[in-house]
C-alpha cells in the first residue's frame, strides 16, 4: 500500500498540541506521514505561564516560540513547516481596535492561499485538518486559517489556479477539529464528584455558551487515541510560554481521561470520496 499522508493546518504554534495532537501521534506510530503547517509565528501571543513571565523572555518571544514548536514537533513525531505570516494578535476592547498592519488576517486571501497551495502540492496529503468557520474560537487568525485552508483545498486540485505552485493535487478529505466539547468536560467533572473531589471545570460549565453545544451534533468522526494522551500533554508542555503545567488542564488523572473519553473528535467538512458516517478513522475509504 502506498504511503498515507495527513496535513494539519494551524494558526499558531501550540495550536497543533491542543487540537488533534494524540490523533497525529497515533497515525505517526502507524506509519503515516504527518505534517503540521503553522501559518503564523505567534509573535503577538501573551505569556500565559507565570514561570516564563521574565524580561529575557519578553524580548525574545518569537525566537522562543520557534524553539518550542520544534520540541513539540519532535515529541509528536511530525514534520513541520512555517508558512511565514505574522500573528494578528487577539484584539480586545469595545470597540475593538484595528488589526496591526501586515498581519496574517489582513493579508489578501489569494496570497495566503497560494502559499498553502504550494505546501499541499508538495506534500500531497490525503487528509487535511483545520478549523471550522468560527475558527474553533473567534480569533482573527483562526477564522482566517479556516478561510485559507478551504480555499487552498479547492485551488490545489485545479490546474488553472496557481500554475506555478506545483502539480495539482486533490486532497481526498477535509476535517474540522472539535476539541472542547461540553459533554467531555461534564464527564470529567462528574468523575471528580464521584470521587469526593471538586472538579476544575465548574466555572467553564456554568458559563458555557449554549450555542457551542451545536458542535456535538456536528461530530462525524471519533478517533480512538488514548494511548497517545501523554504524548499530547508532553507536546503541550513543550510550549512553555503558553502552557502552565500547573493549570487545571492537567488536573484530570490520565486514567480517567483514557477511560471516560478515549477519543478525539472531528467533523468531516469536505470529501471527494464516498463515505459512511459515523467514522473512527480519518483515512476511512481512502485507498492510496
Amino acid at each position: 500500500m502506498s504511503e498515507l499522508r495527513l496535513m494539519a493546518v494551524h494558526a499558531h504554534p501550540d495550536d497543533e498540541s491542543s487540537k488533534g495532537a494524540a490523533t497525529m501521534a497515533k497515525y505517526v506510530d502507524e506509519g503515516v506521514r504527518v505534517k503540521v503547517v503553522t501559518l503564523t509565528g505567534g509573535e503577538r501571543g501573551d505569556i500565559l505561564n507565570p514561570a516564563m513571565d521574565l524580561p529575557e523572555v519578553h524580548g525574545r518571544i518569537h525566537e522562543i516560540r520557534i524553539d518550542e514548536m520544534a520540541k513539540a514537533a519532535e515529541i509528536l513525531g511530525v514534520e513541520h513547516e512555517w508558512l511565514g505570516f505574522v500573528d494578528s494578535g487577539l484584539p480586545e476592547g469595545d470597540p475593538l481596535p484595528p488589526l496591526p498592519e501586515g498581519c496574517f488576517a489582513l493579508v489578501p486571501l489569494v496570497e495566503s492561499t497560494e502559499r498553502l497551495v504550494r505546501s499541499i502540492r508538495e506534500f500531497r496529503p490525503h487528509v487535511l485538518t483545520t478549523y471550522d468557520e468560527n475558527g474553533g474560537y473567534p480569533h482573527p487568525d483562526h477564522i482566517r486559517c479556516h478561510e485559507v485552508s478551504m480555499a487552498a483545498y479547492e485551488a490545489a486540485a485545479d490546474y488553472r489556479l496557481f500554475p506555478d505552485a506545483g502539480e495539482p493535487w486533490a486532497v481526498s478529505k477535509v476535517y474540522y477539529n472539535h476539541g472542547f466539547l461540553r459533554k467531555r468536560m461534564q464527564a470529567f467533572q462528574d468523575e471528580f464528584a464521584r470521587n469526593g473531589q471538586v472538579g476544575p471545570f465548574e466555572k467553564w460549565l456554568k458559563d458555557w455558551d449554549p450555542e457551542l453545544d451545536v458542535i456535538d451534533s456536528r461530530i462525524t468522526t471519533s478517533v480512538e487515541c488514548s494511548k497517545y494522551f501523554a504524548q499530547r500533554d508532553a507536546a503541550l508542555i513543550a510550549h512553555a510560554t503558553q502552557i502552565d503545567p500547573k493549570s487545571f488542564f492537567f488536573t484530570t488523572p490520565m486514567e480517567w481521561q483514557q477511560r471516560l473519553w478515549p477519543t478525539e473528535e472531528y467533523e468531516l467538512a469536505r470529501s471527494r470520496i464516498p463515505v459512511t458516517l459515523p467514522e473512527d478513522d480519518l483515512f476511512a475509504g481512502i485507498d492510496p
